[in-house]
């Protein structure tokens, strides 16, 4: 794991400890805010980028 991986990781932690979860709230998108809709930006971004395994090669079709 480098240390990109592991700050995102990181990230992820704090994200599921302070930031609320609208999923449990049953939040719909069509009806969130535009503060909510950045707060799900952020949280996916994280998560995305402390999923990415550096090592492993993209498939292609």
């Amino acid at each position: 794991m480098n240390l990109k991986t592991s700050i995102f990781r990181g990230l992820s932690k704090l994200n599921k400890l302070v930031l609320p979860n609208y999923t449990k709230k049953g939040l719909e998108l069509q009806k969130a805010s535009k503060f909510q809709l950045a707060i799900i930006a952020w949280k996916t971004w994280v998560t995305k980028n402390s999923a990415t395994n550096p090592n492993q090669k993209l498939l292609s079709n």
